[in-house]
């Protein structure tokens, strides 16, 4: 009970865990977001975030920072593409350069495509049943043989086009 007690206490005052963070009274990390998170979303279609994409800076960056307030012309380009790097993750450039994701992509397509094909192929020789013996050829032979000696539908059928003189098909 005291054990409890004690860590209510230093969890209300913001001294320990994630909870300390989170509560009305704790310290205030960018507008209410957890320090790792914030609303940095940049993409083609939207270019310009909202967010920096640094929002914790060392005593360089801010260096630089107050540096940047001053003139541009006496930064050096190593100076100007840090502090760019501080405002974006990447360049446009960079975000439309093509990934190498798609083979990965295509890799598992074709991977499942042949874990299935020999899926099927063991169960045609292993579990299906063989084949019934109505479809041999054999069998379809009788069959259509039998059709034409019953004369089944001598109209519009089979019986139609075979020739019971000369015992073939008609032209």
């Amino acid at each position: 009970m005291f054990f409890r007690a004690a860590w209510r206490l230093v969890l209300r005052k913001g001294g320990l865990g994630m909870r300390g963070i989170h509560s009305p009274g704790g310290i205030d990390h960018s507008k209410g977001k957890m320090p790792p998170y914030t609303n940095y979303h940049a993409q083609r279609s939207y270019p310009m975030p909202e967010d920096p994409f640094c929002t914790e800076l060392n005593a360089e960056q801010q260096a630089l920072k107050e540096k940047e307030k001053g003139s541009w012309t006496q930064l050096s380009h190593a100076e100007k593409v840090a502090l760019y790097r501080l405002q974006f993750h990447e360049t446009f450039a960079e975000m439309n350069h093509r990934s190498n994701e798609w083979k990965t992509v295509m890799g598992c397509v074709f991977f499942f495509c042949g874990f299935t094909a020999l899926l099927i192929w063991w169960q045609r020789v292993y579990v299906f049943p063989k084949k019934p013996i109505t479809l041999t050829d054999e069998w379809k032979a009788q069959q259509l043989q039998r059709i034409l000696d019953m004369k089944g539908n001598p109209v519009q059928g089979l019986a139609s086009r075979w020739d019971y003189e000369k015992k073939e098909w008609k032209k």
